[in-house]
């Protein structure tokens, strides 16, 4: 028998109740929300979950695969190739991910890699001409990835362009920003449209189009400048042309540089009309709080800074598994975000991509990055809802969700460095765990317990 108990209500289950080191003296637990805040005893915790206080819809949790980063696995033999795909896409085996990237080129014809080529690789004879597009099937490479992807059931496909072909620009150029010429926004939108077409004819339903990728800087890759004032004029021009998907803006650099674009479209009715789903990178910096909207908001992009390939789970080189895992919960938990996409899925080098292609051994490593974001993609589905969590451990991160089938998902990532425990866990659960050892582990909830290892994700799952 438990000397004194605190009750963990687990979203709306019946409470949870795990030892503390004496008798309790504290305020009465409220049957649902159970305690109320304060310090727990050493080796146990207070978690609440109230599942009527509800947050945001989730859409999913998704990668990029741009800048033709998929040739890289095409040269790979079949069976890595799938074994690739399953640890992107497959719920039993990896992550389980539901949303793509993918990136509209802007480059001219003969590019060499890391160069996406345009649908339009040469000006047709200016904005009014009739247009020359150009589509072999393949864009790139990022065709094979989508059919694969929609083969494992993902139906969120979001298109981004970092750029305009250069004839539509005032530097002449795709890379190195400049701007989109006003007398072009009308044939950009059509260009951008007709990209959409092409993937409905390989049997891809684009969902999501977005013009613009981090339109605050200058890179010397494919980039294109827009104002927040500017952002909000062309979407004006696209929406219309483009009602067959949402139009998404505007990918900022960071987070808080996002909310100016936010803001602008909010505050204009028709570009408002238009924006269905607000998007910011978290280079410049990182997730806060939300966006200035109460529509969809996603973080679309980003990995950490870094100049090594590192496979581990907490080294503290700010790489690692454990600094994704914090930041996928800090932006779902203060940023609401309802989708997270990562950059890259697979690269080469030096990468922070989730997993790295060995060109030279035709092999491939496996970050624990990737395991990091599997433990929210694999089990978090598009349509939950999160709903509010809290404990009283500073050390806990935690949050919690509802899946559409019933099904309930508790994140809790310990980032102390002694073990803590749930007692009298109710209901058929199964709890995994992913840490330096582990990916996803399962193992039954037994006796109604459930140790939170330190420094590691546990994700605990009860059926609905």
């Amino acid at each position: 028998m438990w000397r004194g108990v605190v009750a963990i209500t687990l979203l709306g289950l019946p409470a949870v109740h795990v030892p503390s080191a004496g008798p309790s003296t504290g305020p009465p637990t409220d049957p649902f929300t159970g305690p109320a805040p304060g310090p727990s005893a050493a080796g146990a915790v207070a978690i609440t979950v109230r599942e009527h206080v509800r947050h945001q819809a989730i859409d999913g949790f998704g990668i990029s695969q741009a800048f033709r980063r998929n040739e890289l696995v095409r040269a790979l033999p079949e069976a890595q190739q799938r074994e690739i795909l399953d640890l992107w896409f497959d719920r039993g085996k990896g992550a389980g991910l539901s949303i793509l990237r993918l990136g509209i080129g802007s480059s001219p014809a003969g590019s060499p890699y890391d160069h996406m080529v345009s649908i339009q690789p040469e000006d047709p004879g200016g904005p009014d001409a009739p247009p020359r597009y150009v589509w072999d099937g393949d864009d790139n490479s990022q065709v094979w990835v989508a059919k694969a992807a929609k083969e494992y059931g993902v139906r969120r496909f979001f298109a981004d362009a970092w750029s305009a072909p250069g004839y539509m620009k005032d530097n002449g150029d795709d890379k190195n920003g400049g701007s989109l010429k006003p007398e072009w926004r009308a044939a950009y939108a059509r260009y951008l449209a007709q990209y959409t077409r092409f993937y409905a004819r390989e049997g891809i339903r684009i969902t999501d189009l977005g013009f613009t990728n981090e339109p605050d800087w200058t890179a010397t890759y494919a980039s294109m400048r827009f104002t927040p004032a500017e952002a909000a004029e062309f979407a004006k021009v696209l929406g219309p042309i483009a009602k067959s998907v949402d139009v998404v803006c505007c990918d900022s650099f960071g987070w808080n540089e996002a909310k100016a674009y936010t803001a602008a479209i909010e505050a204009d009715p028709q570009a408002r009309r238009w924006v269905k789903t607000h998007t910011g990178h978290t280079y410049a910096s990182p997730v806060d709080g939300p966006l200035p909207t109460a529509r969809r908001t996603w973080m679309s992009e980003w990995n950490p800074n870094g100049s090594t390939w590192d496979e581990r789970w907490d080294d503290g080189g700010g790489s690692d598994g454990m600094t994704i895992a914090s930041a996928v919960h800090d932006a779902l938990t203060l940023g609401n975000v309802s989708g997270y996409v990562y950059w890259l899925g697979a690269s080469r080098g030096a990468t922070r991509a989730l997993l790295q292609i060995d060109e030279t051994a035709r092999t491939y490593h496996v970050s624990k990055r990737l395991w990091a974001l599997a433990a929210y993609s694999r089990f978090i589905r598009p349509g939950a809802v999160r709903v509010d969590a809290s404990a009283a451990d500073p050390a806990l991160k935690v949050s919690a969700f509802r899946n559409a089938d019933g099904s309930r998902v508790v994140e809790v990532l310990n980032t102390g460095t002694a073990p803590v425990t749930w007692s009298d866990v109710r209901g058929r659960a199964t709890a995994y765990l992913t840490d330096e050892t582990n990916n996803l582990t399962p193992s039954p909830v037994r006796n109604r317990t459930v140790t939170l290892a330190p420094r590691a994700l546990t994700t605990v799952v009860v059926d609905g």
